[in-house]
């Protein structure tokens, strides 16, 4: 026995292989913290494959494990397809008909009434005047554009503004007789106040049926706006299940790593980088709709004075602009989802291919 190696412990006697005076202990190795991230992630998809159990001849578990993963991918990758293209087309459906027909709708309303308020204060002037000619036509032709919402107060919308265009007809034609009349004489007096009538009665009259509509199409603006429980169930399911694919993934990733020696599947790596990507971008572009028809459902929410109803229309164009880019990007989910299952199979293919036909 070597006296001066008495009192020194070897590899035997508690200090690891490869630890000497310039490696101390705990330090942490390169990489390590990312291969306890992928033994974290991987504990869930081992449990689910039932990886690691020997069969009851102990022989290798390799094919099995493979086609266990191979199984899982796919199903996961084609459920999160079909998670985020409904949860996607949830938000994005309702975006491009707020902003080209329900929301200009609302405006034209709101410049009806504004107009016809003006009509009327211009009707009780002594002497005729052609700024009332010219309300009545901006109200005529503000329902005219309204009517252009083919979902306009549901089936009866277009029946109703058509309605409204001839009372309007009625109600001009009456101010005009009453102008024509002396000032101050029954008649005169008779026609305006049958005019006022059939303006501004309760329940019957032209400002309360517009009154009537505008709320129907306030009432579409939060439909089409909201994003209530069954969205939010949605989303969340969708991002599960991205976590889901992402963990076995890795899992998958490290389990060849293991078995075969190889440090990287490309096809795999692809498959997670367009995991990756297509959930950020969808995401991102939900965000900006959302909000965007969050910020139009605001402004609209309210009757607007006569001189903020064309800036009202601009901001609504500016909050929803690109909206219809975005909607048409629902077909890339399912590409983006053919494309994740194909890179999935093309990964484990050829070692399942080989495993296939060796001795067990």
């Amino acid at each position: 026995m070597n006296p001066g190696n008495a009192g020194t412990p070897g590899a035997g006697q508690g200090m690891p292989a490869g630890a000497g005076a310039g490696s101390p202990a705990g330090r942490r190795t390169p990489g390590r913290s990312v291969h306890g991230l992928a033994r974290l992630l991987s504990r869930p998809v081992s449990w689910v494959t039932g990886t690691g159990t020997r069969p009851s001849d102990g022989g290798s578990t390799t094919a099995r494990d493979l086609a266990l993963r191979h199984r899982l991918l796919l199903a996961l990758s084609a459920l999160l397809t079909l998670s985020l293209f409904v949860s996607y087309q949830g938000v994005h459906d309702d975006a491009d008909p707020l902003r080209t027909s329900t929301a200009p709708a609302v405006l034209s309303l709101d410049t009806a009434l504004y107009a016809l308020g003006e009509a009327q204060r211009d009707a009780a002037q002594p002497v005729p005047t052609s700024d009332f000619q010219k309300q009545i036509s901006v109200a005529v032709q503000s329902l005219a554009a309204a009517a252009a919402d083919d979902d306009l107060g549901g089936p009866g919308g277009r029946q109703a503004l058509q309605t409204l265009a001839g009372l309007i007809t009625v109600y001009a034609d009456k101010v005009q007789r009453s102008q024509l009349q002396p000032q101050g004489s029954l008649l005169r007096e008779a026609y305006l106040s049958y005019a006022t009538g059939v303006l501004a009665e309760k329940g019957s009259g032209i400002q309360d049926r517009l009154k009537a509509l505008q709320r129907q199409q306030r009432a579409a603006v939060h439909r089409q706006t909201s994003f209530g429980p069954l969205l939010w169930l949605a989303w969340s399911l969708t991002l599960l299940l991205a976590l889901a694919l992402a963990a076995a993934l890795l899992e998958t990733q490290r389990f060849l790593r293991h078995r075969f020696r190889r440090r990287y599947n490309r096809q795999l790596l692809a498959a997670g980088l367009l995991l990756l990507a297509g959930v950020a971008v969808t995401v991102l572009f939900t965000v900006w709709t959302q909000a965007g028809m969050t910020d139009t459902r605001t402004l609209l929410d309210r009757p607007l004075p006569g001189r903020l109803i064309p800036d009202a229309g601009r901001h609504t164009a500016s909050y929803l602009a690109g909206t219809g880019f975005r909607a048409a990007a629902a077909v890339w989910i399912l590409i983006g989802g053919a494309l994740l299952m194909a890179l999935a199979e093309t990964g484990l293919r050829r070692h399942i291919d080989d495993y296939r036909f060796r001795p067990r």
